[in-house]
């Protein structure tokens, strides 16, 4: 696990050469500025530096960057593609084929829950789609904190806490201008050379998902209005 940040996001570590040769979702790389504010207006936890909470919180908000932003799997410096799986709640392990093709949210929005009960059907959205409600529903991103760390590498066991302001529309329900957050749980396996080859996520998605549907219906031609134009390099 690095050790430093870099000196282009003090969040996130320095990955050598993103900004002349990776290949970027959305054509360049993802801007934090807007997310890293309301990060800091809104977290509970200050960790020192150079601490394993610090570096822990850093690999995560970086490993999840990547896999919002990254298109080629030979950009990916977090994680070993050849090996890495991820599941949510206990489900099947995916591999990283079948998370590129479903995109960042929906692996995340996996469900049992009957079609026609899903407030969101990660079934019916695509990567872009997905990317684009829940951009629109936080426009100025969807914060993470890391609350705490029960073991580190390699084998990482943490606590997170994500929260955002639901300041715009989610599939045509009207903003709320609330705080939305939902808590849970998560292990990150590391291989010899540091690298995440196994990611477990264990938290209710109705926790947030229940908190963008508290606003009244919007017609379809408000709602059209309202998310035609999504923040779409500011989260991840």
């Amino acid at each position: 696990m690095a050790s430093s940040v870099g000196e282009g996001d003090k969040y996130r570590y320095h990955l050598d050469g993103e900004e002349e040769n990776t290949e970027w979702r959305y054509g360049a790389p993802p801007n934090y500025e807007v997310v890293h504010k309301l990060f800091e207006e809104g977290r509970t936890k200050i960790w020192p530096a150079g601490s394993l909470e610090e570096k822990v919180q850093n690999l995560v908000k970086t490993w999840e960057m990547e896999m919002f932003h990254k298109v080629n799997l030979d950009d990916y410096k977090t994680t070993d593609p050849k090996k890495y799986t991820f599941s949510l709640n206990g489900r099947e392990p995916m591999n990283y084929e079948e998370i590129m093709k479903n995109g960042g949210y929906n692996p995340l929005l996996q469900t049992s829950l009957p079609e026609k009960l899903r407030v969101y059907n990660p079934a019916d959205e695509t990567a872009q789609s997905a990317h684009l409600a829940f951009t629109t529903t936080f426009p100025r991103g969807f914060a993470l904190e890391i609350l705490h760390v029960y073991s580190g590498p390699p084998v990482i066991v943490y606590k997170f806490r994500h929260w955002g302001f639901m300041e715009g529309p989610f599939k045509g329900h009207a903003p709320t201008g609330e705080m939305v957050e939902f808590f849970g749980m998560a292990v990150f396996e590391l291989d010899e050379h540091m690298k995440i080859v196994k990611v477990e996520f264990f938290y209710d998605s109705g926790e947030l998902l229940g908190g963008l549907v508290k606003g009244p219906t919007l017609d379809s031609t408000t709602y059209g209005a309202s998310a035609g134009c999504p923040v779409l390099r500011n989260t991840g």
